[in-house]
């Protein structure tokens, strides 16, 4: 696998594992849903590791499925779910924090 040059602040604050590595890539793609070959390929992630946590994030409702497209199912963020809504503010909040530092630190 390709390390990722320039990580999120995200995963800069939390850790880089292949569980954030995921709901990093669903989060700054939030909008869109993803067959799973595809969200593994997006997230820096092999197919084999996401297969493992994958279930649990949908049994969890974090992820939730879209829809089916020939044999591929579709998976995105559970908007509705409020650990989801939470980790997106945290990200927001996370940005904003370092923008700011960045701001602060050209001021000088």
């Amino acid at each position: 696998m390709k390390t990722k040059e320039n990580k999120s602040f995200f995963l800069m604050h939390l850790g880089d594992t292949p569980q954030l590595r995921v709901l990093d890539f669903l989060i700054q793609f939030h909008f869109f849903d993803y067959p799973i070959t595809e969200i593994a390929k997006g997230s820096n992630v092999s197919y084999n590791s996401l297969k493992v946590f994958f279930p649990y994030f949908i049994n969890s409702g974090i992820i939730r499925r879209t829809r089916k497209i020939g044999k591929s199912d579709y998976f995105q963020l559970n908007m509705e779910n409020k650990f989801v809504s939470d980790l997106i503010k945290l990200d927001w909040s996370l940005i904003k924090r370092n923008i700011l530092q960045e701001e602060h630190t050209l001021a000088q």
